[in-house]
């Protein structure tokens, strides 16, 4: 009989030490080793490696010219959004891994996803946290079911890959990674050995049986996916699925696709019969454009192939504490710190003294250079008290010198700005702007910027004050 041995496994980077630590020397994370038992493989007998490599065996190398692609290289889910994620439609023999926060909607847009290809081709959905009354109660609610779409309530992954083995269903989702496990490991279900394995093995019969897989993983209270890195390596996409809870839609993000474009954007929204796809995001993203404040401003942000214009709000305002606060809602903090500093520096607005509060609306993370000149725009109207007109768009990156600079996909941008309605806009010089119905305003600074948002300006050299 085989000795055993014991081990302690990071849960977060899956770094393994034969004793335990309280602060894991690779991530930093504290408290995050779990002990496993480990049970040696046992030893190969001398010279089976070399016998199962002679000359009787196969030529596996096949020359890259003589591989056929079948005619439907990709499988269509039903639902535009989701297809425009993955980069077209769903490649057959992949496997994509969806996270989010509990409750934000991962089972039901699968089981959605699951009913409406299941009324052409076999779909198997593994439901290894529900019971398959639950799940079959969920399905009634969300609409009609599916004859070929096939439930399995079972934990054990041996048992599901020989259903998957049998069955040979085109699709099959796993709900969740972390609930099931492999008998043959004697950590608990969700441990960093067990979710390493049941995906390898997941994987290998996905590549070999040519099954499209989803994955549904937990995420950490930082949001990051749970279990080990090689997780996320194992899979050919990782998509997010993010939303507020105070929202009513939701976000799904891809992060990495070995078939298309990362960092797409899918769109949709939470009903009481389930998700439903957002037809125009941009229009989702816009609040009240009738009775515009001081401080808005519209921008075209890009997510992989998709222009959204998105409102940006500012408010400045006298600060009663001994340093300024900042405050930044879906834009990133740094930047907005950079482009206060230009603002101080190259436009003459003292900021320094005053607290500076930006968020974008609809709850969409921007996070491109593309949204910089809106933001300055913004917080100079507010500090100026000014209302800029509500039908022009700015795009531009801000330098720190002051300058406005080219951004890419811009005619694309202004495309989708002139379907909404805009009629003027604010870019950096020199943008490729052909083909587009639209006044054009180029600016190379941005002092100019300003002045073609906002009318005439006190010049840089001479320093304004708040308006009392």
């Amino acid at each position: 009989m085989a000795k055993t041995r014991t081990q302690f496994t990071c849960s977060e980077c899956g770094y393994e030490s034969p004793r335990w630590l309280g602060r894991c020397s690779e991530c930093s994370a504290w408290n995050s080793f779990t002990e496993e038992v480990v049970v040696p493989p046992a030893q190969a007998r001398p010279g089976a490696v070399r016998q199962s490599a002679g000359a009787g065996r196969p030529r596996a190398a096949v020359p890259i010219d003589t591989i056929t692609q079948s005619q439907q290289s990709r499988l269509p889910s039903g639902y535009g959004e989701l297809d425009r994620v993955l980069g077209g439609g769903i490649v057959p023999g992949s496997l994509v891994l969806i996270g989010g926060d509990p409750g934000i909607g991962k089972s039901t847009l699968l089981l959605q996803t699951a009913r409406q290809m299941a009324t052409e081709r076999t779909v198997l959905y593994v439901c290894a946290e529900e019971s398959a009354q639950q799940v079959k109660l969920r399905a009634e609610r969300l609409g009609s079911t599916a004859s070929q779409l096939y439930l399995l309530a079972e934990t054990d992954l041996d048992i599901v890959l020989a259903e998957l083995e049998s069955l040979r269903p085109a699709v099959a989702v796993i709900d969740s990674i972390q609930a099931v496990y492999l008998s043959g490991l004697t950590s608990a279900a969700g441990s960093v050995s067990q979710v390493r394995e049941c995906a390898g093995a997941l994987m290998r019969l996905a590549k070999r049986a040519n099954i499209t897989l989803f994955i549904v993983g937990h995420v950490t209270k930082e949001g990051a996916l749970a279990g080990p890195k090689v997780l996320e390596h194992l899979v050919d996409t990782v998509l997010y699925f993010e939303g507020d809870r105070f929202q009513s839609h939701r976000l799904l993000r891809s992060v990495k696709n070995r078939f298309g474009a990362t960092h797409e954007l899918g769109v949709f929204e939470m009903v009481e019969q389930g998700l439903i796809e957002v037809a125009n995001p941009s229009q989702l993203f816009l609040s009240s454009r009738e009775d515009i404040a001081p401080g808005t401003t519209a921008i075209v942000a890009c997510e992989g192939t998709r222009p959204l214009v998105v409102e940006l709000q500012a408010l400045v305002s006298p600060t009663s504490y001994s340093s300024p606060r900042r405050t930044a809602t879906g834009i990133e903090y740094n930047r907005l710190l950079q482009i206060l500093a230009v603002l101080e520096k190259r436009v003459g607005i003292p900021l320094s003294k005053l607290d500076t509060y930006v968020a974008s609306a609809g709850g969409l993370d921007v996070s491109e250079p593309a949204a910089d000149l809106g933001i300055a725009i913004a917080v100079a109207a507010s500090f100026r008290d000014r209302v800029v007109d509500p039908h022009t768009v700015l795009i531009g990156e801000v330098g720190l010198g002051g300058q406005v600079r080219t951004v890419s996909q811009t005619e694309l941008r202004l495309k989708e700005a002139a379907k909404l309605g805009f009629r003027r806009a604010i870019v950096p010089k020199g943008s490729a702007v052909a083909g587009v119905e639209m006044e054009i305003v180029p600016v190379a600074r941005v002092f100019d910027a300003l002045v073609a948002a906002l009318g005439p300006l006190p010049t840089p050299d001479a320093p304004s004050t708040h308006p009392s």
